[in-house]
């Protein structure tokens, strides 16, 4: 049996063909082209032939929308690093998202979803998708009874979760949902981009679909919007020729900056998982903090689940501060290292308080009602070192 090189050394080296690098480069180039020129009347027959009715692979294409060099080399890094069979670039995780649920759904058919998706993924489901005859039910997360039970035979095409969700780092059983899909004959698709390809591998436990929004921790640097959907070589091949319809193309620039992160991926997921894991241990102990939600400590619900499924938990803590809306934001203004930002998975830390940056046009009673509290805190850790980390948030305790 060929041996299995580590994460690293994958990272670093696979999806790239060393034999093809323009004048000896060893970053893929960018190739800057729209469109992609034949040599002769037979070599586009050839090419046609293939694509059409099938044949032997190929690495090139025809036009923009449907592929580029740069961007296919990092899609079979991303494939590689996920276990995967095939994965597809598009130009956002929702892009990755949204055009699944396009070709996978019709009118009349339904999804199963669980509370603690991304918003965002929730609003296409049950705004964008319902006028077009799509039915979406939302069962509460870690709840597999009320899932099954939610199904309606003949008429549910996929379940959807996130795992492990925002903001709460809600674990999702893998293989529970994979033994209930089957049953029933129906689709999955987990959004991993909490979870990373370093720390789990959906695929391994039968699910179908895995995405991640290429923004977060797969760049690292906060300096690019992307999405992957990984997947069965079938199943990405349809994926393939519905983004060519429907445009949600990446671009050869982000795919080279994309690449560039990949490459330290491992190494930066060590390191978050690292500082998530001590961090999230100072704050349950301190006395101005109410609750922390980590998937490393004992007291998270999922604790148990995410040590069997997650090699480690990541770069996100989750806490509720004992104080009122407006204490908090003292306490967000008084943190000197983390930027107030959105988004997560970059060198830098970043610090949110939901309540006000993903939630704030809910009234109060309404965030409640799905879980936000006013005193929420969401923290992406970077990699900074953790013992300063440490001290900027016992400094910024004492104003509140």
């Amino acid at each position: 049996m060929e041996r299995k090189q580590g994460q690293a050394t994958r990272a670093v080296h696979d999806g790239v063909n060393r034999q093809k690098k323009l004048e000896y480069a060893i970053t893929t180039p960018i190739v800057q082209s729209s469109t992609f020129a034949f040599g002769s009347t037979q070599a586009l027959t050839d090419f046609m032939h293939n694509k059409v009715w099938g044949g032997a692979p190929s690495d090139r294409v025809e036009y923009g929308r449907y592929g580029n060099p740069t961007i296919m080399a990092v899609e079979r890094k991303l494939a590689k690093l996920e276990d995967a069979d095939d994965a597809v670039l598009f130009s956002s995780g929702m892009a990755g998202i949204t055009t699944i649920l396009l070709a996978s759904l019709s009118s009349d058919t339904h999804i199963v979803m669980t509370d603690d998706c991304y918003r965002r993924t929730r609003q296409f489901c049950e705004v964008f998708l319902q006028r077009f005859g799509v039915e979406t039910s939302v069962v509460p997360m870690g709840d597999y009874e009320a899932l099954e039970a939610a199904i309606i035979p003949k008429r549910t095409r996929l379940i959807i979760s996130e795992s492990p969700t925002n903001p709460y780092l809600r674990v999702a059983d893998f293989a529970r949902i994979a033994d209930i899909a089957k049953t029933y004959k129906i689709q999955t698709m987990i959004d991993s981009t909490f979870g990373t390809p370093i720390n789990q591998h959906p695929l391994q436990y039968g699910i179908d679909y895995v995405t991640h929004s290429a923004t977060k921790y797969l760049g690292g640097h906060h300096d690019l919007i992307g999405g992957v959907v990984l997947a069965s070589k079938d199943r990405i091949a349809a994926l393939r020729g519905a983004r060519g319809v429907l445009g949600g193309v990446f671009s050869p620039q982000e795919a080279f900056l994309l690449e560039r992160g990949l490459r330290t991926l491992p190494l930066r997921v060590a390191r978050h998982n690292e500082n998530g894991q001590q961090i999230s241990e100072y704050l349950e102990q301190h006395p101005k903090v109410r609750k922390v939600w980590y998937p490393g400590l004992v007291s998270h619900p999922d604790h148990a689940l995410a040590v069997q499924q997650m090699s480690g938990f990541g770069g996100v803590v989750s806490f509720e501060l004992e104080t009122d809306y407006e204490g908090t934001g003292r306490f967000v203004d008084a943190l000197v290292l983390p930027y107030i930002a959105a988004s997560f998975g970059g060198v830098e830390s970043l610090v949110e308080q939901p309540a006000l940056m993903s939630y704030y046009e809910m009234e109060p009673e309404a965030r409640a009602e799905v879980g936000i509290s006013e005193s929420l805190v969401r923290f992406a850790v970077g990699v900074e070192d953790a013992s300063d980390i440490i001290a900027d948030l016992e400094q910024a305790l004492t104003h509140i």
